[in-house]
């Protein structure tokens, strides 16, 4: 091995093809977006020189707080929803004992194979407010509580994160529990042998030992949902009015609805540079409990 190791030119060569094509897809087109976020250009004629005022604007317009808030409370309801009960599902699975965890495992992975659109029409007939499944189950359950999902400015973004964090839930339910199954069984014995019962063995145990996974499901749900756009533009449009916007669905208002790409790639370069901090911090705080 250290004699293939040792021939840096072959290396090189062979690193080459690789790192050409990382550049040209991934670098170079970030760096065009941070230079264009500094010219007043509509995507056609020549772009001018705007210096900084694209991104004074930005930070003085109202859009941005509601996009960063409906950013925060998706990125929230997937951590909470796919981690949570995907983790407790994880568990579930990985255990021997339980009958049908094959079809339970496919089961969970079925809404990830969908349609994104297929899956939020389904999920506008649910939430329909007279004749869908989510208030009728409410009503059978005799709970006076009937909402129009889509249209309240307060739970609709609630609303359409759920739906993403249902349909995600697998994939994120088959990290966890390959991180689960990769925890060696002796350290779970030796705890039950211990006087720990099953649960207690899997929160001193189990979770400790599934720090990179979670690390990983963490980072993935947090930036999908600082950057979410898709199920907003199917399911409502971005409203009511401007009630569910994000910073991607702001994007796409000032790019394609607008033609102002100067003003929106200001607010890419913001959304990068939210998504890589929320990365450093996420890895720094999994990375203190570590080394504690």
């Amino acid at each position: 091995m250290n004699k293939y190791l040792g021939n840096k030119p072959a290396l090189a060569l062979f690193l080459l093809p690789a790192l050409l094509l990382y550049s040209v897809i991934l670098i170079y087109p970030v760096l065009q977006t941070v230079f264009r976020s500094f010219y007043d250009w509509d995507g056609l004629s020549t772009a001018s020189f705007a210096g900084l005022t694209n991104y004074r604007e930005l930070f003085s317009d109202p859009l941005l707080g509601t996009s960063l808030k409906n950013g925060a409370l998706f990125a929230l309801v997937l951590a909470v929803f796919q981690i949570g009960l995907g983790t407790i599902l994880a568990l579930v699975c990985a255990n021997p004992r339980v009958r049908g965890r094959k079809l339970l495992k496919t089961a969970y992975f079925i809404p990830v194979v969908l349609s994104v659109t297929v899956v939020c029409q389904l999920w506008i007939a649910m939430y329909d407010p007279t004749n869908g499944l989510v208030n009728k189950l409410f009503d059978v359950l005799g709970i006076p509580y009937q909402q129009n999902w889509l249209v309240s400015p307060t739970q609709s973004i609630i609303a359409i994160a759920f739906v993403n964090a249902w349909q995600f839930m697998g994939y994120q339910f088959s990290l966890l529990y390959a991180g689960v199954k990769a925890v060696p069984e002796d350290y779970f014995e030796a705890a039950t042998i211990d006087g720990c019962g099953k649960w207690r063995a899997h929160w001193h145990v189990t979770l400790p030992l599934m720090r990179e996974t979670f690390k990983f499901c963490f980072t993935i749900a947090i930036t999908s949902g600082i950057g979410a756009f898709v199920q907003m533009l199917i399911m409502t449009n971005g409203g009511p009015g401007t009630t569910n916007y994000t910073l991607t669905f702001m994007i796409y208002r000032y790019a394609f609805m607008e033609s102002n790409y100067g003003y929106a790639c200001a607010v890419s370069v913001l959304l990068v540079m939210i998504s890589l901090v929320a990365t450093v911090v996420i890895n720094k705080v999994f990375d203190r409990g570590q080394h504690a």
